[in-house]
């Protein structure tokens, strides 16, 4: 048996609900006026406005707490979720309370991939605003507790010159993890494969960075209808993790850039030895007349297993599985605050996924792995006695882990159907106001 209490967890993806302040005295006067900033409407709802854009905090992305028959697509208060989503101390108490030694925190209304500052706002000041979230996210999120993070940067996407520019700055910086989405070309920008973005890839590279590519992020799945359930829908979200995989290894990059390392974030992994299957198959048989070479003698699987990493929250098959995906290749997430999160007792529920794994297994996949690909070092300077759940939770032992009740005339009521596509477009349209 796996003791959930003396496990190290490193969590590689999580996600910041930026506090109101956060662009105060950050940006040069001049720009002032232009930076985003909260708004509150007649009913008391708090939105990100940007550039004419108004963005909600939506419910969903912010429910470590609460019961789950009271979530929804409606926009949160602040007063509506725990202090963790969006203060850095109370989330370290948070993280304590789970066991998560270090997280990495992906953004939230400038989109998970950054890409707000891409497609809304003039360039100048997009400009201004990646570096002004950039820098806060480095001194007043991960800078309070630099034990606790690992890094993660946003670029300015509409320019590889000036992206590049900021994987150098952010590197010199200590921050060695930028987040991009699936599908560039969703934002009016030449795809990845596209030599237009070759400057970008030798920046990444000479900095030994780490692209984060996350589920949700740009292009969205084919959904058949909009008939069809938001459950369905949900459940294929993945399956944009599998078409950006299949893309890029495919590519030209991973052949021209080979020190590159891609981490699919929120993909899962029990999809990954059905995918390394078939690839090893189309390459094998195919090749001779498409011309396809990945170089050096290298399968479809080298590749995989060299330029990319994957991460789980909940994926038995794909623990069962391991040894066809790679063990080196798997990283463990939490997704706090979200709603697939398994927070508070993320540890008991990962003992149980990692059941027969061998101790250094264990060890690979809860901490070592992303520790190696991130560049954290807290385990050796902290001493792993001091950085176990068991430790982690003495901290907080008395720490409250529900969120602040809502007003009961806010909270979702339950329908007689199911909710569609359909409906989840038309709920998120009606709260998405402006832009053009």
């Amino acid at each position: 048996m796996i003791d959930p209490l003396d496990l190290v967890l490193i969590s590689v993806d999580d996600h910041t609900v930026e506090p109101p302040d956060m662009f105060v005295g950050r940006v040069p006067s001049r720009f002032a006026d232009d930076a985003p900033r909260i708004v509150e409407d007649a009913d008391g709802m708090c939105f990100w406005e940007y550039g004419g854009l108004q963005l909600p905090n939506i419910g969903l992305n912010a429910v470590a707490g609460r019961p789950n028959d009271e979530w929804g697509f409606e926009p949160s208060r602040f007063t509506d979720m725990r202090a963790g989503c969006y203060d850095v101390d109370a989330r370290v108490s948070d993280m304590d309370a789970s066991g998560v030694l270090a997280s990495l925190c992906f953004p939230s209304f400038p989109t998970i991939s950054g890409a707000l500052f891409t497609y809304q706002g003039d360039r100048e000041v997009s400009g201004v605003m990646v570096r002004a979230y950039n820098d806060w996210h480095l001194e007043d999120w991960c800078g309070r507790h630099p034990d606790r993070f690992i890094p993660l940067g946003i670029l300015p996407l509409w320019d590889p010159a000036l992206a590049a520019t900021e994987v150098h700055r952010l590197a010199a910086l200590g921050c060695r993890a930028v987040t991009v989405p699936q599908h560039i070309g969703s934002y009016g920008q030449p795809p990845w494969q596209d030599p237009h973005w070759d400057p970008l890839w030798e920046a990444i590279c000479e900095e030994n960075t780490v692209v984060n590519i996350h589920i949700g992020t740009g292009g969205g799945v084919p959904v058949p209808s909009d008939l069809t359930t938001y459950l369905a829908y949900n459940s294929m979200l993945p399956i944009d993790t599998q078409r950006f995989t299949a893309d890029l290894l495919f590519s030209p990059i991973l052949t021209k850039f080979p020190t590159l390392k891609f981490a699919l974030s929120e993909g899962g992994i029990g999809w990954i030895p059905f995918l390394l299957e078939r690839f090893e198959d189309i390459y094998s048989r195919q090749r001779a007349w498409t011309g396809d070479d990945l170089g050096d003698g290298l399968s479809p699987t080298d590749v995989f297993r060299r330029n990319f990493m994957s991460c789980f929250i909940r994926d038995r098959v794909g623990i069962e599985m391991r040894e066809r995906i790679g063990v080196e290749t798997i990283c463990w997430e939490m997704d706090y605050p979200h709603s697939d999160s398994s927070w508070p007792d993320a540890p008991e529920q990962l003992a149980a996924q990692l059941e027969g794994c061998t101790p250094d297994e264990v060890e690979a996949i809860t901490w070592k792995n992303a520790a190696h690909a991130f560049g954290y070092t807290g385990v050796e300077r902290l001493g792993r006695q001091n950085c176990t759940v068991a430790a982690l939770r003495d901290k907080i032992a008395d720490l409250d882990l529900s969120a602040p009740k809502v007003d009961a005339g806010r909270a979702p009521k339950a329908g007689a159907t199911a909710i569609t596509y359909g409906e989840m477009k038309m709920r998120m349209a009606s709260i998405i106001r402006g832009g053009a």
